[in-house]
C-alpha cells in the first residue's frame, strides 16, 4: 500500500515539529508536561493540519502506556467498552492511552461512557477537535481535562516542511531536483498555515512534473495545484465567525483597509450571503441615525450584488463596506431599543394611557371619561405635549442623540419646539 508523503515525513520528536512554539517551545506548558512523563488528560483543538494528531502520536509513542486509537466519525459505544475492558487485562496494566481524533462527532451519551475512567486514571484521553471545544466537547469531559489551542502556522515556518517534502520525492526517484524561484513560498501561503494539505500539493506536483530526467516543478504547476487552497474557512465554524466579527469591528472601527480584507476573504470563499446579511446589520448598528442613508444604499447593493452573482458582486459590496467604514458612526437607536427591552423584562406590559388606546367608549365607573387624545396635526409644529408611556414609566428616557451633525440637528429641532434647554 503507497504511504501518503505526509505520513512518511510526519516528525518523529517534539523539535520536529513545525509551529506551535507557544506551547511546544523550550520551557513551555505543555513541552514541560509531555517531558514530565506524567501526561494528563488532554483536549488539543485548532484547524486542520497544525500538528495536533502529530503531537498526539509523539506522547503515546514516548508514554510507556498501551495505546488505543478512535476516531469520532466512526467510534461507537461498544469500541469505547471493548477499550474499557483491555483496562483489567495485563495490556493494560500500566494504563492505556486513548488517542481520540475528532471528539465533536461523539454524541452525549459516548462521551459520558468515558468519564468513569478518565476519573480514575485507567485511562488517559488525549482528544483533538477542529471545532471548539467549549461548543462541541461534554462540559465533564472539558472539566477533567486540559485543552491547548495549536495555532495556524505562518508560510514561513512551512518552508522547511515543504522544502525536504521535495528533497524526499526527488531521492526516492533519483533524480536530481529543479524547482522554479518561488514555488516552495508560493505552496506555503496558498495552503494557509496547513502542512499536511502543504505536503499533499507537494505530492501532487511531483506526480504531475515532467520527471525524466530532473524532478522538475514549476510555479505554474504550483498554481494549479494549490487553487483556492488557502482558504481555511467552514460557514458552521470558528473561522466563519471570526471573520465577520472582524468585519463588523474593523468597519465600527472606521478602518476601511482592514474593512476590506475580511470582505475579500468572504468574497474569496464564495460566502456572500454572510457578508450581505452582516453589511445590513452595520447599517443600522453601528452607522444608524449618524447617517440614516446607509440603510438603503447598502440595501441597493446587496440587492445588486444577489443579482449581479460573482464576479462582479464584489463591486457593490466593496462600495457598501467602504461607505459604513467611512461614514460618522452612531449605535443609539440599538442602545435605546435595548433598553426598552430590559425595562419590558422587568416590568412586563403595563397598562397602556387611556389617551392612546383604540377605543372611543368607557365602561361604568370609569375615573376619566372621554379618550382625550390630543391630534398634533391639529397643532403648532405638529406637536402638543401628551403621555405617550405607560405610568410607570412615564419618565423613562431609552434614546439618547448621539454625538454627530445628523442627530444634533434632531436634537436642536426638537429642543426648540418643545422648548427644552
Amino acid at each position: 500500500m503507497n504511504v501518503p508523503l505526509a505520513d512518511r515525513i510526519r516528525p518523529k520528536t517534539l523539535d520536529e515539529v513545525v509551529g506551535q512554539s507557544h506551547i511546544l517551545g523550550k520551557g513551555k506548558p505543555l513541552r514541560r508536561i509531555i517531558e514530565s512523563g506524567r501526561i494528563p488528560n488532554m483536549i488539543f483543538y485548532g484547524a486542520s493540519g497544525v500538528g495536533k494528531t502529530t503531537v498526539a502520536r509523539i506522547i503515546a509513542e514516548n508514554a510507556g502506556m498501551k495505546l488505543c486509537k478512535l476516531n469520532g466519525t466512526s467510534a461507537s459505544v461498544q469500541d469505547i467498552k471493548d477499550i474499557i475492558a483491555d483496562t483489567d487485562t495485563l495490556d493494560g496494566c500500566n494504563g492505556i492511552l486513548l488517542y481520540l481524533d475528532e471528539i465533536q462527532y461523539l454524541n452525549k451519551k459516548q462521551q459520558q461512557s468515558l468519564l468513569e475512567h478518565i476519573e480514575n486514571g485507567r485511562i488517559t484521553l488525549i482528544s483533538s477537535t477542529t471545532e471548539n471545544p467549549y461548543f462541541y466537547v461534554y462540559n465533564a469531559i472539558i472539566s477533567r481535562s486540559t485543552v491547548f489551542e495549536f495555532k495556524p502556522i505562518s508560510p514561513s515556518e512551512v518552508v522547511p516542511a515543504i522544502e525536504r517534502a521535495f528533497k524526499i520525492c526527488a531521492e526516492d526517484l533519483n533524480l536530481p531536483l529543479d524547482i522554479e524561484d518561488g514555488v516552495t513560498e508560493y505552496i506555503a501561503r496558498g495552503c494557509g498555515g496547513d502542512v499536511r494539505k502543504s505536503i499533499n500539493t507537494v505530492e501532487l506536483c511531483v506526480l504531475s512534473s515532467d520527471a525524466d530526467t530532473a524532478l522538475h516543478v514549476t510555479l505554474e504547476t504550483a498554481k494549479l495545484l494549490t487553487q483556492r487552497s488557502n482558504m481555511r474557512y467552514d460557514r458552521a465554524g470558528d473561522e466563519h465567525y471570526d471573520t465577520l466579527s472582524a468585519l463588523q469591528k474593523s468597519i465600527r472601527g472606521s478602518d476601511e483597509n482592514a474593512a476590506l480584507h475580511y470582505a475579500a476573504r468572504l468574497l474569496q470563499t464564495g460566502d456572500i450571503i454572510s457578508l450581505c446579511r452582516r453589511l445590513l446589520v452595520i447599517a443600522a448598528e453601528d452607522i444608524g441615525l449618524a447617517y440614516p442613508m446607509a440603510i438603503p444604499i447598502v440595501k441597493a447593493c446587496v440587492d445588486s450584488a444577489l443579482q449581479l452573482g460573482m464576479p462582479e458582486a464584489k463591486i457593490p459590496l466593496a462600495d457598501a463596506v467602504v461607505l459604513l467604514a467611512t461614514a460618522p458612526k452612531s449605535n443609539s437607536g440599538n442602545e435605546a431599543i435595548i433598553a426598552a427591552l430590559k425595562d419590558l423584562d422587568k416590568y412586563g406590559t403595563p397598562e397602556f394611557p387611556r389617551q392612546l388606546q383604540n377605543k372611543h367608549f368607557d365602561g361604568e365607573g370609569a375615573e376619566v371619561a372621554g379618550q382625550n387624545y390630543l391630534y398634533p396635526h391639529d397643532f403648532p409644529n405638529h406637536w402638543v405635549e401628551q403621555q405617550y408611556l405607560p405610568d410607570m414609566l412615564k419618565d423613562r428616557v431609552y434614546y439618547i442623540y448621539g454625538e454627530n451633525k445628523t442627530e444634533q440637528a434632531a436634537k436642536a429641532y426638537w429642543d426648540a419646539i418643545k422648548k427644552k434647554k
